[in-house]
């Protein structure tokens, strides 16, 4: 047996051994007695074991073995001491399951609670059970492959998938961090991101539709929808808006919450998704008739409590998935076709850039924290924009042959994002006069034109 105790004092503790693997016939490994370490100088590997202070009244013994050599068994002992001196217990072969739930721990004083559900569900439901008992620093991509062809194998999604492996690939970043590892495994990432499921938002007309049929049947979700696709905000943000945070003769509101959900039961105030989501948010005189009518009596006849939640059954928030359902419900009743709720959001961003307004002011509207998210987002939502950029070059390629024959450009089909509305409005007597409604209330939503702030 080759043991080279290291001595006690200065803080250092424990001991470098060579030992080996093998078992004798009872299955019990045989460590520093087997005769093969006498004649064998390749069999065997370096090991350190050290004495932990007591945490539970019981001393504890940190063994580890399968070093090449003994420098690297008494660096990774110093490395333990070293950590010990900070009630910090750095195990150089520590299971993966041991180090994903102290990354958790850490993780839970940074993060949403919402976010630490999502986590806590990956690691402990799909991470633990297949790669948990692999060591750390033995953590290849290999294993990491093997997991994710498992995984589709048994039929589970790619974006969920992605997603747990994103999970992986964030805690394995902190352990490079750390120093616990040379390079994060995960990375490049073993399955790409897979692409967005192609939208299908309502025009103009269903949009009309759907607003006038649910203010004559439930009001509550007329107003709901009219705020969301008026103003842009999330779902989250407009469940947790509060009286409190509106301001209706400044025509503004502040984003100061959003509600959210865990395990589909436990519902809370969180703080926005961004930092940039955090701030004031412009009201159309659309929505502030809205909110107007929210507060008011005509919300089936109660009275909404000073400073509560503006949608709300009884003083209580709404729960995000009785929502989608009741949403989902009007649609069908409405003859329109099922969109997410969140697909209200995009529609003010496709409304808005349909009608002309530039990507910057939609990107600020969104209160996006880059424009290139809204660009990433929003392209293929509009094909009246599509649309509009192929004319343009097919006028400046029509306007050149012109040129070249000498005929004058034509203006006439000038591309409509070149003419934009005059910044002063004509004077009364040369306005064009339309037909006015007769009578001034009842004017349904859909018969005005959607704008945004």
């Amino acid at each position: 047996m080759r043991c080279s105790p290291t001595p006690v004092g200065n803080g250092d503790r424990g001991r470098v051994y060579w030992r080996c693997g093998c078992r004798h016939d009872h299955r019990h490994q045989l460590g520093t007695r087997c005769p093969h370490l006498a004649t064998d100088p390749h069999h065997g590997s370096w090991a350190f074991a050290v004495d932990t202070p007591p945490i539970d009244g019981h001393r504890h013994t940190i063994r580890r073995a399968g070093f090449s050599d003994e420098l690297d068994a008494r660096t990774a002992l110093r490395r333990f001491n070293e950590g010990l001196a900070l009630c910090v217990i750095t195990d150089p072969r520590q299971r993966t399951t041991d180090y994903l739930r102290d990354w958790l721990n850490e993780a839970d004083l940074n993060l949403k609670p919402t976010t630490m559900a999502r986590y806590r569900a990956y690691v402990e439901q799909d991470l633990i059970p297949a790669l948990g008992t692999i060591p750390l620093i033995d953590l290849t991509r290999q294993h990491l492959r093997a997991f994710v062809t498992d995984q589709l194998r048994r039929g589970r999604g790619k974006v969920t998938v992605h997603r747990i492996m994103a999970t992986l690939s964030s805690a394995l970043s902190s352990a490079v961090t750390d120093g616990r590892l040379a390079r994060n495994p995960a990375k490049p990432p073993l399955l790409p991101r897979p692409a967005s499921a192609p939208r299908h938002l309502w025009t103009e007309e269903q949009t009309a539709r759907f607003l006038r049929f649910t203010h004559l049947t439930d009001p509550l979700y007329a107003d709901l929808a009219e705020l969301m696709i008026g103003t842009g905000i999330r779902k989250g943000e407009a469940l947790a808006l509060h009286w409190d945070d509106i301001h209706l003769p400044e025509r503004v509101f502040f984003v100061r919450n959003t509600l959210s959900v865990i395990d589909n039961n436990q519902l809370l105030l969180t703080t926005p998704k961004t930092k940039g989501s955090k701030t004031w948010v412009a009201l159309s005189n659309r929505a502030v008739d809205t909110l107007e009518d929210r507060a008011g009596s005509r919300a089936f006849g109660q009275i909404t409590p000073a400073g509560g939640y503006v949608f709300h059954r009884h003083g209580r928030p709404l729960h995000p998935k009785s929502v989608l359902d009741r949403f989902h419900l009007l649609c069908d009743k409405a003859g329109v076709p099922r969109i997410a709720l969140h697909d209200l959001r995009h529609l003010t961003a496709s409304f808005a850039t349909a009608a002309g307004v530039p990507l910057t002011v939609v990107s600020k509207t969104l209160r996006h924290r880059t424009l290139s998210t809204s660009a990433n987002i929003y392209t293929d939502l509009t094909f009246l924009a599509a649309r509009a950029a192929v004319d343009t070059v097919a006028w400046i390629l029509d306007n050149a042959d012109r040129a070249a024959r000498g005929k004058p450009a034509c203006r006439a089909r000038r591309p409509w994002h070149q003419n934009p509305r005059p910044h002063r409005q004509l004077p009364a007597h040369q306005q064009t006069r339309t037909n006015e409604p007769s009578a001034s209330w009842p004017i349904w939503p859909g018969d005005h034109h959607a704008t945004t702030s």
